[in-house]
């Protein structure tokens, strides 16, 4: 028996509900026993944060909602058991209707280089703040003070913030997260 080639498609999917189709397609795929037609699901996600109530809150995110990426060899029943899979709405091709179009070689590296860099780098994290804003400092040894932040870092992700000790302002340098806004 030869070797069956397998290509990457990209399945449009009912937006947010990415992972319903792969649980879906991996349990067909199984019951079927076409684990030799259908290799990797993939739904590609970034990482992301945002801070909520003063904490670090990291939230994976679809960077490409409504679509799944399958890799498959398109022969016989099996284009028919992943368009039959509950929230599918068929596959991305050149024309409506007409048969699924492959993935470039191209295409398909850059998605998983990004699927891979998107694991590897550090969260990129939504800049809470804005200059002239009044926050109050949660950690660290000024605890409880309030100042405004007079400047923004987003490199090394600080804040220079003008505090009133002793009735005196002071510049701190403090991180995110040591900062929370005013409410």
């Amino acid at each position: 028996m030869s070797e069956i080639k397998k290509r990457f498609y990209v399945v449009r999917a009912i937006s947010g509900k990415e992972k319903k189709v792969k649980e879906y397609l991996e349990l067909e795929i199984a019951r079927l026993k076409l684990e030799d037609y259908i290799g990797q699901i993939l739904i590609p996600t970034e990482r992301v944060f945002q801070i909520r109530n003063g904490k670090k809150v990291s939230k994976e995110k679809t960077f490409l909602p409504g679509y799944v990426i399958v890799e498959a060899a398109l022969v016989g029943e099996v284009p028919h058991v992943i368009k039959s899979i509950p929230n599918v709405i068929g596959f991305l091709g050149n024309e409506k209707g007409g048969d699924p179009a492959p993935m470039r070689k191209s295409e398909v590296n850059r998605i998983l280089g990004k699927v891979d860099e998107l694991l590897e780098k550090e969260e990129e994290m939504k800049i809470p703040f804005v200059v002239g804003e009044s926050v109050k400092v949660i950690d660290g040894p000024f605890n409880n003070f309030t100042g405004t932040i007079e400047d923004i870092n987003e490199e090394k992700k600080k804040l220079k913030v003008m505090v009133k000790i002793f009735g005196r302002k002071n510049l701190l340098e403090l991180n995110y997260m040591q900062v929370e806004k005013e409410s």
